[in-house]
């Protein structure tokens, strides 16, 4: 099966990353097609940056299921633009805080999603509540601006460690979920270093993938996520509007 990883910000170094994490977990029969926005923020922090990623992400969805992916993986632990590209393709769209909320669910009764910013702690929270998780899941912020993740040298890296700390010692978070897709390379190393469960959505994300694929399911057509209505788009968005099917 061919799994597609869209990067839904700009930068390179990023989809990169996940790719290796993703190529990590993959059965040997699933091959690993990662693409980047080619229009869009550098990184995504917030709504305002997310709303401004969402036709490069629905442009590289698009031209990879043309070109037979199986199955997509959005890059973003916001969940950036996924019931549009839900509503959009006709295979198994997943998104990275859906996906590792539910791994994590399966590991322990509290856990604690570790993010970048405080913008997006009070947007995981909010996703966290819509998944269910609500009641078992504390969010924190580390104050990482998401690029210095690419940056060995920021400091980014003690201040995670700070904050998963705090998690374990005053949430009593029995599982760390690490809420940003450029966190994806660390997450065997805080696992070993603090003896819990570390889950990092794109390797999440990976695997209900392929199980979806297996299992021969998609999304459902009927209701919230059925196909956009054919009608015109003005002005930029022209090349997006739906056609008739």
């Amino acid at each position: 099966m061919r799994i597609l990883l869209v990067n839904p910000n700009t930068t390179q170094s990023m989809t990169d990353k996940a790719a290796a994490a993703a190529r990590a977990v993959a059965g040997p029969m699933t091959e690993i097609v990662a693409a980047t926005s080619q229009m869009g923020p550098a990184s995504i922090e917030g709504h305002y940056d997310g709303a401004l990623a969402l036709p490069g992400l629905i442009e590289q969805i698009r031209r990879g299921e043309a070109a037979g992916a199986d199955a997509v993986v959005i890059c973003c632990f916001d969940d950036t633009g996924l019931d549009a590209a839900r509503a959009m393709a006709s295979i198994p769209v997943l998104g990275l805080c859906e996906s590792a909320l539910a791994t994590a669910g399966f590991l322990a009764q509290r856990f604690t999603v570790v993010t970048t910013l405080e913008r997006s702690r009070v947007l995981i929270e909010d996703l966290s509540r819509r998944y269910g998780s609500g009641h078992r899941a504390k969010v924190r912020a580390a104050d990482i601006p998401v690029l210095e993740l690419e940056e060995k040298a920021s400091g980014a890296l003690g201040r995670l460690r700070g904050e998963i700390e705090r998690a374990l010692d005053e949430d009593g978070a029995e599982a760390i979920v690490l809420g940003c897709a450029g966190m994806a390379d660390l997450a065997y190393e805080l696992q070993e270093f603090y003896g819990v469960p570390v889950i990092d959505g794109v390797s999440a994300a990976v695997k209900q993938a392929e199980a979806l694929v297996a299992q021969r399911l998609t999304t459902s057509k009927r209701g919230s996520y059925a196909a956009p209505l054919a009608k015109a788009y003005a002005g930029q968005m022209s090349v997006f509007a739906p056609k008739v099917a």
